[in-house]
Order: structure tokens, then sequence, then C-alpha cells
């Protein structure tokens, strides 16, 4: 393996881009994928992810431009995420239409809107971007302290949401109640819980944290700007992640490094001197993707299934 490196000819600032870019995607990822987790383990599916995180990164760089603050832009794409994520929730959870048929509607919606919107910001030169944060002393270990440790403020927010996310959905009385609903409505509705509230509460939070995660996107050195196609089917991926995590909040961050690697590898392959099409790697999050879901298939015959019960069901109080 050493030799193949060095035949390679692969420069130390060539791996530490990479691993750079790596951390970037996955806190891209995590961000968009965690929301969707917290709003499947409540037994709604919403594929708008890549409309969502379309309308966040067009409001979170107006925002951040408009204020000189990229902190109120990253606020600002995490609200125009739940709000679009609202409209999920009005026909989903509360008129019980086709989830899936819902989902897509949004992502076309989203889509549209958000190039509506900044159809003046396209040829924008103007950045507010967040800078990178130095830990004392951590910062300075050679390779680690380089990459994983000088990271921006969002990366630092990922990680702990994602603390936050598992402390709660795993040690609190709210997780107990929203895990209850996706496994079974019917049942948590008999024991007190208010099924459609609880749904409609984590469709906008997975909203929130997928416009948080497009806002990543022109806040931040990955992109830092405003153009059409920005997302480029990373909201896909986000659900596909999910699915890959086993709706768990520590298997999904790190199937987002995993993924995330692939993401880097097709813009930073050209240093490492590889001929390798990045079209092949682009694939490579959904091959995972199915591999997963074929285990999971043939592990059912034996066990449960990772997915909560009710996933995808709609929940009509009348019908207990």
């Amino acid at each position: 393996m050493i030799q193949q490196l060095a035949a390679l000819d692969i420069s130390e600032a060539a791996f530490l881009g990479l691993v750079v870019a790596t951390v970037q995607f996955a806190t891209l990822l995590y961000l968009a994928a965690l929301g969707e987790a917290i709003a499947e383990r409540s037994g709604v599916l919403n594929l708008g992810v890549e409309g969502m995180m379309a309308v966040g990164a067009v409001c979170g760089y107006i925002g951040a431009v408009s204020t000189g603050s990229p902190w109120l832009g990253l606020l600002a794409g995490a609200f125009a995420g739940a709000c679009a994520a609202g409209v999920h929730a009005i026909f989903a959870v509360g008129l019980g239409a086709d989830q899936v048929v819902s989902g897509l509607a949004l992502t076309i919606l989203g889509l549209g809107m958000a190039n509506f919107i900044g159809d003046s910001y396209t040829d924008d030169t103007r950045r507010s971007q967040f800078a990178d944060v130095d830990i004392p002393v951590l910062s300075d270990i050679p390779w680690v302290g380089e990459t994983v440790l000088s990271a921006t403020p969002v990366t630092y927010l990922a990680v702990a949401l994602g603390i936050g996310t598992w402390f709660v959905m795993n040690r609190t009385g709210v997780g107990l109640s929203l895990r209850a609903v996706g496994e079974s409505a019917s049942t948590a509705d008999a024991a007190g819980h208010s099924v459609l509230g609880t749904r409609a509460v984590a469709v906008l939070v997975g909203g929130a944290f997928a416009g948080l995660s497009g806002a990543y996107l022109t806040t931040t050195a990955i992109v830092g700007a405003w153009s059409e196609g920005l997302t480029a089917g990373r909201g896909w991926i986000a659900v596909a992640l999910v699915i890959f995590g086993a709706w768990r909040a520590g298997r999904v961050a790190t199937g987002a490094v995993l993924f995330g690697f692939t993401l880097a590898l097709q813009t930073r392959l050209q240093p490492f001197g590889v001929d390798f099409s990045p079209i092949l790697l682009s694939m490579f999050p959904y091959i995972l993707t199915v591999i997963v879901l074929i285990i999971i298939s043939i592990r059912a015959r034996h066990q449960p299934s990772p997915a909560p019960a009710g996933l995808g069901i709609a929940y009509r109080r009348e019908e207990r």
C-alpha cells in the first residue's frame, strides 16, 4: 500500500485538502440526514430534503450578505427550511396525503422557489462566510489539528446537534413519545400522546436542519455564493444516508463521513494523479444504500427491521 501511495506522488497538502473537504461535506450531509432521521422516526417520510436545502441555501445567502453576519444567514436558512417543511406537514400530517407524493412535490416546489428568489443574486459577488475556528493547543496537533480540529463553527454545531438529538431520542420523554408515534400511532394516541402534533413538530425540526445544511453551503468556503442547481442532488444522498445509518444518529454520522469522503474525492482526484471517473464515485453512496437495504431485508426474516413500523403511514384519529 505504501509503495502504491509513493507511486502516486501524493503530497501532504493534497491529502490534507482531501480530509478538510471530507469534513465539510460530512457536515453538510449530516445536518440534512439528521433532520430527515428525526422526521422519519416520527413516522413521516419527507422526500423534500433537496427542495428544503435549496430554499435554505438561497435564504441563508441573502440573510448573510444583507446583514453581514453568517450566523443570521444560518438562522434565515433554518427558518426557511422549516417553513418549506411546514407545507409537507400540512398535507402529509394534517390532511393525511400520500407522503411520497407530497415530498416529491416539495422538492420541485423548493427548487423552483429557490431559483425564483435567488435569480437576482446569481452573479452577486458579495460574501459573508464563517471563518475556521482553531481550538487552542488541540489545533496545533499535526494532521488532526490542521483538519478536523480547525473547522467552521457549523461543524461543531453539527456535532452538538447530533449529540443532543441522540440524548433527546434515547434519554427523554420527548424522544420516547416521538419513537412511540413512529412505531404505532394508534397505540401512542391511546396512551395520550398527540400524534399529529408530534409528527408536525418533527417535520418542522427536520426542515430546519435541512435549511441549516443548505445555508452551510452558501455561508462557508464550500461554495460561499448562490447559484442555480447548488444542492446538486445532495438532498437525495441525505435521504439515502438515513437508510444507510439505520435511522440512528450515531450510525448516520459514520455514514456521513463515508459519503462525505466520496463527495470530496470527486473534486480532489486530480491532485492525486488518479484517472477515475467522478461520475462513478457519485454512484457510490446509492450503491452502499442498496447494499444496506438488501442486508436489512435479509435480516428482517430473523429480526425486526430498524425502520419505524409506522413510517410512511398516514394517521387519522377516527381510524383508531
